[in-house]
C-alpha cells in the first residue's frame, strides 16, 4: 500500500460522521485549554465564601462550588491539565520506549536484561505505583506524569522490540548490514520509520490513559494538589454535594467522558488504516 492510497483511506475515515464529532470534539478541548486566560471569565482559584454553591446566573455561568470559585472556569483550565498531561505523557513515555525498544529489539546483548527490567515494571499495578511516588513526593504535575510515564514505558518497550524482532531479518536489512553500512544509519533508515505507524497508535491509547489516571489520581486526593483546577479535583470536591449539586461532577465528567471517547475513536481509527494486519484486502 503507498503512502498516497495510505492518506486517502485515512482521510475518507476521517471524514466519516462519528470521526468528524470525535474531530470536532477534540479540537474545541485543545482550544479551550490553549484559550483559557481569555475564556475563563473568573480566577479559577478565587474562593468566595458569599457565593458558595451559587446556582447558574449571570455571573457563574454554570454555578460555583462548595469554595465559592466558579466552575466554567475551572472546567475550562480544567481542559489544560488533561491536554498537558496527555501530551506530556504519551510524548515522553514514546520518546524513551523508542529508545530502550531499539535497545532490546537490535542488540541481542541488551535484550535479556531489559525485558526483564519491563517484566517487572509491568508487574506493578500502574494506579499502586502513581500513588506510592505521588505520596512520597508529594502531588505536582511534574510527579504526576512521571507517575504515568514509568508504567507505560514497557509497553511501548515491547511494541517496538516486536517491530525490530520482525524486520531485523528483512532482506534489505540483511544487505545493509552486508554492505557495511554503519548501525545508526541502519537504524534511522530502516529501523525506525517502520515503527512510526505502531508507535502513533499507541500515543493515542497513552494520551487517554494518561488523562484518565490523572483524573483517578485527583479523584482519590493522590494527584495534583487541591487548588489546580483539573476534572479529577473537581468531581473529588463535588461528591459530597451531589445529590443537592450534581452539576459539581457532572459538568467535569462529561467533557472527561467526551474527550477519552474521541481520543480512543481516533485511536481505533488510526490502528484500522495504519496496521498492515487491520487492512481489509
Amino acid at each position: 500500500m503507498t503512502e498516497r492510497t495510505l492518506l486517502k483511506g485515512l482521510l475518507r475515515r476521517l471524514l466519516s460522521p462519528t470521526a468528524f464529532t470525535a474531530c470536532s470534539l477534540l479540537l474545541l478541548v485543545v482550544l479551550m485549554a490553549v484559550l483559557a486566560p481569555w475564556l475563563g471569565t473568573i480566577d479559577p482559584i478565587q474562593i468566595n465564601p458569599t457565593s458558595r454553591l451559587a446556582p447558574i446566573g449571570a455571573e457563574h455561568w454554570l454555578g460555583s462550588d462548595a469554595f465559592g470559585r466558579d466552575i466554567y472556569s475551572r472546567v475550562i483550565y480544567g481542559a489544560r491539565v488533561s491536554i498537558i498531561v496527555g501530551l506530556g505523557a504519551a510524548g515522553l513515555s514514546l520518546f524513551f520506549g523508542l529508545i530502550i525498544g531499539i535497545l532490546a529489539g537490535y542488540f541481542p546483548v541488551f535484550d535479556a536484561i531489559i525485558m526483564r527490567v519491563m517484566d517487572g515494571i509491568m508487574a506493578i499495578p500502574s494506579i499502586l505505583l502513581a500513588i506510592a511516588l505521588v505520596s512520597l513526593t508529594g502531588g505536582s504535575l511534574l510527579t504526576v506524569l512521571v507517575a504515568i510515564i514509568i508504567p507505560e514505558v514497557p509497553r511501548v518497550v515491547r511494541l517496538v522490540r516486536s517491530v525490530i524482532l520482525s524486520i531485523r531479518h528483512e532482506p534489505y536489512v540483511e544487505a545493509a548490514i552486508t554492505l557495511g553500512t554503519r548501525t545508526p544509519r541502519i537504524i534511522f533508515r530502516h529501523i525506525i520509520p517502520n515503527t512510526w505507524a505502531p508507535l502513533i497508535v499507541q500515543g493515542t491509547y497513552i494520551f487517554a490513559s494518561a488523562i484518565l489516571i490523572e483524573s483517578t489520581l485527583s479523584f482519590l486526593g493522590a494527584g495534583l494538589p487541591p487548588e489546580i483546577p483539573s476534572w479529577g479535583n473537581m468531581m473529588a470536591d463535588g461528591r459530597m454535594f451531589f445529590q443537592l449539586y450534581p452539576g459539581l461532577v457532572l459538568y467535569p465528567g462529561v467533557f472527561l467522558a467526551l474527550t477519552l471517547l474521541s481520543v480512543n475513536i481516533l485511536g481505533d481509527i488510526l490502528r484500522d488504516e495504519l496496521d498492515p494486519r487491520m487492512v481489509k484486502k
